[in-house]
Parts: structure tokens; C-alpha cells; sequence
């Protein structure tokens, strides 16, 4: 595999799946460049090195059909702040017109292409696509993390098409990386804090680490389908009811590996969904009929900051409770200062998840994890133990 530390771009004109699918408001204002700044690194590694970037990425869900809402033209104004030179824009990723420009890209040149997701051939993973445009740069480089669990023909096809060489960007690297030393090389003891709405939506995660880690503390409303599984009562906080053998399954499984599941002890509970609703502690398995937990109290806090205090490897994704709220946002803020603190004392920490990154960043302790994960799906189905072809792609290249 060809690694882009070592490798020359002089000369060389460099496609790049980037993931550029950002926040816009109805003015067609970038809201959060997050994903922008992320693949700065990697575009600035080319045209440094005296190369030129042809920039690809898909925004939204046009389904196949050009429109203005979707267009990636505003993106070319803020890329050129961020990247402080001039940016092109082809109307369109494949034809004449990207051609055109593609050819005649300067070293230190940058190209911006219009949304692949115009074409229906993309997300199809047509190798005819593909192969188009493949004849636009000499060589390969995925960085868009994010959409590496999608078998597109920009992320998983065209590094098969590729003339010269494809690798892996900066970002991809280290997200790769990062997902490998959890997986594969963790220090013990190894935690895994998972949490979320459902059961279902993290049992793979959960049983591809039952063999991994030492501990899983479990929070969010999938808590209460597990208490439940074990017979608990738990009022009308959220359950799966169609999930509760699975529960019981896992569970019985974890013994079997020496891994123990933590449940919250005691959780913040309501009577009502609303941000402002008063609450009261109560035990998670006996939460009466009119009240629901929206976060992990006290005690389960306790427990879980002393098995996190202890651990050499924390890998999280889920919030605690509905940490947007004030009222319960207190169980995911003191995992996220936990997981700090571990990490402050030599942990590797991975932080992953939309809803884990937001926490981690509103309470101002990003830059005190080890690793913040770009990729949402594609961390999820990373920590399932599934190959994603984005990554398969680049791995099987055959070296040009």
C-alpha cells in the first residue's frame, strides 16, 4: 500500500475524495467546516509538495438530480480562506467542463468538482463513472473517513481504476489508525462506554467487543431494555420489548468472556419528555410506573468514573442520557470529564459518534482525548468488525 508520507507528488495531479457534505443555513452559509478543516492537512500535503488537488465530495441526498440546494459552489468560497489561495469550480464531477480544468491544473492548483451525488452512478458504484473519474488525476487519495462504509464508486471503485497509485489522506490514516489500536493492539484494562436510544442500534459494537474489553458501561435509554431483560422495572423509560432476548443474550455472553456489562445503579428520572421537567433519583431497576430515566444518576456515575479511572483504553460512542437538556445532561458530562482525566493520566481514549463528539466538544474537553472520530456510520460499522470497502479499497490497490 502506497503511503502518502512517503510519496512525491511533484508534478502530479491528486484526486481527492474528500467530505465536504457540511451544515449549510438558507442562505448558503457553512454553519459548523469541521469536516472542511479536517482534510485541510492532506490537501496542503499535495499542492506543498508541489502537486496540484482535484477535490471531490457528495452533499446531501439529491438522488441523482442537479440542484442549486445542493451544489457544492458555496463550499469553493470558504475553501479558498481556509486554504488561502484561489479555488476552481467545475460544474459538474464528470464531462467536459472537469476535464478541461482538470488538465489544465498548475502545481500548487486547486480544483474543486461539483457534487458526485448528481450522478445516480455514484452511489450505484458504477465502474463506468468510476473510470471517468479516474482520468482526471494521476493518482488516488481517499480521506473521507465518513463515507468509507459506502460502497461508492469516489470511495470504493475508483482506486481500481486509478492509473498511478492510490493511498490513503492524513485523516484517513489516523482514523484507520485509531480504530485499529482499540480493536486490535488496546492496552488493558480496556472500557468501552457505549450508550444511545437503542439496543439494536449497537449490539453488533457490543458483541464485537465482548471478546475485547474487560469492561462495557452501558447508558442511554438502551439501558432500560437491558434492565428490563433482567428483570427489572422500569417505569416508561424506552424499551425495545422485541430486544429483550437479545439483551438477555448478550449478557450471558459477556459472562462467558470474563467481560463485565455495567448497568446505571440509579437513574435521573421524569414524568414527562420536556427540557424543563422536574426530576427525581431512583433506582434503575425499580423506576415507578409514571416516571421515565432520562440519564444515569449519582451512583451509577460513581461506579462508572471508578472503572474509567482505572482503565488503559476507553473507546466511546453514546451519550448517558439527553445530555442536551440541562436537567439530564449531568451523567454524560461527568463520563466525558472521566474519560479526560483518564486520558490526562496516560489512557488512550476514542472518542466516536455524532452524539459522543457533540458532548465531548460542548464541554470543552476535545483537545483532552487521544482521538476524535470524523467517521459516525463508518466508526460504528468499523467497531462491528466489518472490512468497509472505502478502506478495502485502498488496502487491495495494487501498488502502480
Amino acid at each position: 500500500m502506497t503511503d502518502i508520507n512517503n510519496f512525491d507528488f511533484q508534478g502530479k495531479k491528486a484526486l481527492i475524495r474528500v467530505d465536504f457534505n457540511v451544515p449549510m443555513d438558507a442562505q448558503g452559509h457553512v454553519t459548523d467546516d469541521t469536516r472542511m478543516q479536517a482534510a485541510m492537512p492532506t490537501i496542503h500535503k499535495v499542492i506543498n509538495g508541489g502537486g496540484s488537488a482535484i477535490l471531490m465530495s457528495h452533499m446531501g441526498r439529491p438522488k441523482g438530480k442537479p440542484s442549486a440546494e445542493y451544489s457544492l459552489k458555496p463550499i469553493a468560497a470558504l475553501l479558498e480562506k481556509l486554504l488561502g489561495r484561489p479555488v476552481q469550480f467545475a460544474n459538474d464531477s464528470v464531462g467536459e467542463n472537469a476535464k478541461s480544468k482538470a488538465a489544465q491544473l498548475q502545481p500548487g492548483e486547486v480544483l474543486l468538482l461539483e457534487n458526485l451525488r448528481f450522478h445516480k452512478e455514484e452511489e450505484a458504484g458504477d465502474p463506468v463513472f468510476a473510470e471517468e473519474l479516474a482520468k482526471l488525476g494521476d493518482v488516488y487519495i481517499n480521506d473521507a473517513y465518513g463515507t468509507a462504509h459506502r460502497a461508492h464508486a469516489s470511495t470504493a471503485i475508483v482506486a481500481d481504476k486509478m492509473a498511478g497509485p492510490s493511498m490513503f489522506g492524513l485523516l484517513m490514516n489516523d482514523e484507520v489508525k485509531s480504530v485499529e489500536r482499540v480493536l486490535k493492539n488496546a492496552e488493558h484494562p480496556f472500557t468501552a462506554i457505549i450508550g444511545g436510544a437503542k439496543v439494536s442500534d449497537k449490539v453488533g459494537v457490543i458483541e464485537n467487543l465482548l471478546p475485547l474489553a474487560d469492561h462495557i458501561l452501558i447508558g442511554g435509554a438502551m439501558a432500560y431494555t437491558f434492565i428490563k431483560a433482567k428483570g427489572g422495572k422500569v417505569g416508561k423509560s424506552r424499551v425495545e420489548e422485541d430486544k429483550l432476548e437479545m439483551a438477555r443474550d448478550v449478557m450471558a455472553k459477556a459472562i462467558s468472556h470474563n467481560t463485565t456489562i455495567h448497568l446505571p445503579a440509579d437513574s435521573v428520572c421524569t414524568s414527562d419528555f420536556k427540557e424543563d421537567a422536574s426530576s427525581k433519583i431512583f433506582d434503575s431497576s425499580n423506576i415507578p410506573d409514571d416516571k421515565m430515566g432520562l440519564d444515569i444518576g449519582p451512583a451509577a456515575v460513581n461506579e462508572y468514573r471508578e472503572v474509567i479511572k482505572k482503565s488503559m483504553t476507553i473507546l466511546w460512542n453514546g451519550p448517558m442520557g439527553v445530555f442536551e437538556w440541562e436537567n439530564f445532561g449531568n451523567g454524560t458530562k461527568s463520563i466525558a470529564l472521566a474519560v479526560a482525566e483518564a486520558t490526562d493520566a496516560g489512557a488512550y481514549s476514542l472518542v466516536g459518534g455524532g452524539d459522543s463528539v457533540a458532548a465531548v466538544n460542548k464541554f470543552g474537553l476535545g483537545s483532552r482525548v487521544s482521538y476524535i472520530s470524523t467517521g459516525g456510520g463508518a466508526m460504528l460499522e468499523s467497531l462491528e468488525g466489518k472490512v468497509l470497502p472505502g478502506v478495502q479499497a485502498i488496502t487491495e490497490a495494487q501498488p502502480a
